[in-house]
């Protein structure tokens, strides 16, 4: 387990990250070195990073303020002034260390700076390692709705290092855990059967299992990178999960809900709407929430919220000609994308998961 290549961009796992990083800087013979990083990463991944890094090239670090509520535009704008002020060229490199605010944005700001500069992705908590900073999404929120700006570019290098695991909370090690998920729900039974006791995982485990979710990722960007088809595979769960945590973090008498814990309600309702509309097995779909529940608790969605969530599906980034497209099961392993959705069978979903 050493690195995956995929169209221009290379992952490295753990030891190997180091002597990547070191070759391709010496290699690039960059004129400046940036890094990206929140005051978490700053004070906890930081000083790791650079015992690693052997470069007599000029470094600077910028550190923005963490969490999804910053990763906005407003954010961008201070990070360019910034590279301008420290007289950042288009043969700098920037480096993005932290989740998946970070590498987002980080990677949207290096594509547009002087049009573009050369950027590597360093994702430290669970969800940045498995997804945010594979695929070359880039881009920021608008507002409260989640990644309407950006475009689609890969960095160079992605290096994962389940070190920095160690520094990461409960509760995002969880949020990472749901798209993993999804990949099994997507991919099939075999890497799907790995999650069904979560009890029995171990830290052991997830290098091995991380590593599968990336090569999972990877093969789907690989086949379809502008999300033509099978990569819209991916959004399994993120149609009303992106709406979910769209309104708890507009609605100050919310709890902001970390990305993964939205995705996996998400995932329960798109499940009970594949056994409506495509005969997903009633028994795995409540196996699914079962599971579900177990593990992450439920998120308590009234039903005078329903008709709020669902008027913000329409800024689903799938959606095309005036429809809501989601991605449904035929069966673990077998999907459906580009699937319309009446609003009434949406509400029962709801009602189910509340149940």
């Amino acid at each position: 387990m050493d690195s995956i290549n995929y169209s221009n961009c290379t992952i490295h796992f753990n030891n190997a990250c180091y002597d990547a990083i070191n070759k391709y800087i010496e290699v690039m013979n960059f004129s400046k070195i940036f890094i990206l990083v929140d005051e978490n990463t700053h004070a906890h991944c930081l000083p790791y990073f650079l015992e690693k890094l052997n470069t007599s090239i000029v470094i600077e670090i910028i550190e923005i303020e963490s969490g999804e509520i910053n990763k906005t535009i407003d954010t961008c704008v201070g990070v360019w002034n910034t590279l301008s002020d420290l007289d950042a060229d288009r043969k700098s490199l920037l480096i993005n260390i932290g989740g998946g605010v970070i590498t987002d944005l980080g990677g949207f700001v290096a594509c547009t700076f002087k049009r573009g500069i050369k950027y590597i992705n360093i994702p430290t908590s669970l969800l940045s390692m498995v997804d945010a900073s594979v695929g070359g999404k880039t881009g920021v929120d608008l507002g409260h709705l989640k990644n309407q700006i950006g475009v689609i570019s890969n960095p160079d290098l992605v290096l994962i290092d389940t070190n920095f695991l160690d520094t990461l909370p409960r509760n995002q090690m969880r949020s990472g855990l749901a798209e993993m998920l999804k990949h099994g729900l997507i991919t099939g039974e075999e890497y799907w059967s790995k999650f069904t006791d979560l009890s029995k995982l171990t830290l052991d485990d997830l290098d091995d299992l991380i590593y599968e979710s990336v090569m999972i990722k990877k093969n789907v960007v690989e086949q379809d990178p502008n999300e033509n088809g099978l990569r819209k595979t991916l959004n399994f769960g993120h149609t009303l999960g992106h709406a979910i945590e769209s309104y708890f973090l507009s609605n100050p008498e919310k709890t902001t809900l970390l990305h993964g814990e939205a995705i996996v309600v998400g995932m329960i309702l798109a499940c009970y709407i594949s056994t409506k509309l495509l005969g997903f097995p009633e028994e795995k779909t409540q196996l699914i929430k079962n599971i579900f529940v177990d593990y992450y608790g439920k998120t308590t969605i009234s039903q005078n919220e329903y008709a709020t969530i669902i008027d913000l599906l329409k800024y689903d980034k799938k959606n095309n000609h005036g429809n809501i497209n989601f991605v449904l099961l035929q069966d673990i392993g077998v999907t459906k994308i580009d699937c319309i959705v009446d609003e009434d069978v949406i509400i029962d979903a709801f009602k189910y998961y509340d149940n």
